[in-house]
């Protein structure tokens, strides 16, 4: 084992964990996990994180456990007293990754391969059970959590060059009052809120969504076809949020989601769909501007669209698999690259309509209806920057700063800042008799000229 790699292994694959709470947000998974690890080679390796309460129980149960030298291994011999689980505290996390950047080698210690730091044998790591320890039947070990703190379930393999396998269930969850025999609640701390949250979350959609329905039964003789899209939209979002809601309350009950991710997958991949679908055809003014698209815009759309589909796909293998996947850190930071494609991919036909508004404005005469329209545009592409920018990269700092037990304090910041933008859009774009895109006064015709002389440099 090399103390260099041991260091940066345990903090890459913590800091991997609290990255995937933010991209995970919208849903809670099974805190009851069966894990098969295969010939697999790594030091360290994350099976959960969960936050503890005050008489919480973090249960393993290894069923199968085999190791076997590598080929081409310098070592002579495996020693399973070096191969193991352990529990780390939030608190301690900085003292072993200081310890494993800092401890001397030493080749005559217990690391077994080439000296260094061993999480397994530090005095900082609550240990659970060691491979030594397993019979041929399996074991289990149950630990009581008497420090409050969100703990991490890591297994750690101090033998550079040893392969093992695993058959693995993990069990996390608190204790409701506190006492030995209270009901099990497999939410972590932070996340208990999460039931009641998406109700309330779901119940306002679902109102938003009869609110517009009306508006564009009451308008339709100038309800466009955007107006049906955006009720489909509003009509998913509220759906997936139900499908969160009853997630997490089955979770919470009994460990496991019942099948409720599934449907909390389908119905956020077509949310995630019609959104930046509602996003590109609003920019492009499409059934406002004009009833078609430019072969550009549909580019746009044919790029947009397959990377969400992507995105979806990838966000099912990344929560279904969870961060014992050796390739879990890359599926995340794919998943990150392609929301930024598609984030970036939205800006260009609103620019591309705030462009084609102002050259407009210096031919047609038509400056008051183009003030409106540029106006509507610019404001739109501002909304947008700030609810992307706020959802993709604030958040992550407000996740960083928030303590364990507040960790829902995130998803009600995302869909706080989700309704603000939807509310904003909606209510700007709604069908209306006298739309800003087509109404224009007689009086409105001179000022508005001189105003877009004035706002010639703004975009």
């Amino acid at each position: 084992m090399r103390t260099g790699s041991m260091g940066t292994s345990l903090a890459a694959t913590l800091a991997a964990g609290v990255t995937v709470l933010l991209v995970l947000a919208g849903v809670t998974h099974a805190e009851i996990r069966t894990t098969l690890i295969v010939s697999d080679a790594r030091p360290l390796i994350l099976f959960e994180q969960f936050g503890f309460a005050r008489g919480g129980k973090a249960a393993l149960s290894i069923r199968r456990s085999a190791w076997r030298l590598r080929p081409g291994s310098r070592l002579t011999g495996v020693d399973p007293t070096l191969m193991g689980f352990v529990l780390i505290s939030g608190a301690q996390f900085p003292k072993i990754n200081n310890a494993s950047e800092y401890a001397a080698a030493d080749p005559g210690g217990n690391s077994g391969g080439g000296g260094g730091f061993c999480v397994l044998t530090s005095g900082y790591a609550v240990p659970m059970i060691r491979l030594s320890d397993v019979p041929a039947g399996g074991a289990t070990s149950i630990l009581p959590i008497d420090d409050p703190d969100e703990y991490a379930v890591v297994f750690n393999n101090c033998q550079e060059g040893v392969e093992v396998t695993l058959d693995v269930r993990t069990e996390m969850y608190n204790v409701q009052g506190g006492v030995p025999d209270g009901l099990r609640d497999y939410l972590p701390v932070g996340l208990q809120p999460l039931p009641t949250i998406y109700t309330v979350v779901s119940a306002v959609y679902f109102v938003f969504l009869v609110v517009w329905a009306w508006a564009c039964l009451r308008r339709r003789a100038t309800a466009e076809r955007i107006h049906a899209v955006m009720g489909a939209l509003l009509l998913f979002k509220a759906l997936k949020m139900a499908c969160a809601a009853e997630d997490t309350w089955y979770v919470e009950r009994t460990g496991t989601p019942h099948g409720w991710d599934v449907a909390f997958y389908v119905f956020g991949f077509f949310k995630g769909v019609l959104l930046f679908t509602v996003i590109v055809l609003i920019g492009t003014g499409w059934s406002f501007l004009k009833p078609y698209l430019q072969e550009r815009e549909k580019n746009v759309l044919m790029i947009v669209i397959p990377l969400q589909v992507i995105e979806n796909l990838v966000l099912v293998v990344i929560g279904e698999t969870g961060p014992t996947g050796r390739d879990w850190v890359v599926w995340n930071q794919l998943f990150l690259l392609v929301d930024v494609v598609c984030c970036c991919a939205v800006f260009f036909p609103i620019i591309w309509s705030i462009r084609a508004l102002r050259d407009a404005s210096k031919t047609d005469g038509k400056a008051a209806r183009n003030l409106h329209k540029l106006t509507l545009f610019k404001r739109f592409y501002v909304v947008v920057v700030g609810y992307l920018y706020f959802t993709r990269i604030i958040v992550s700092a407000f996740l960083a700063l928030l303590s364990y037990r507040y960790q829902w304090g995130v998803n009600v910041a995302v869909e706080a800042a989700s309704f603000a933008f939807y509310l904003f859009v909606f209510y700007n774009f709604h069908p209306v008799e006298k739309n800003p895109y087509l109404y224009v006064g007689d009086d409105e015709e001179e000022s508005a000229g001189g105003q877009l002389e004035m706002d010639d440099r703004a975009f």
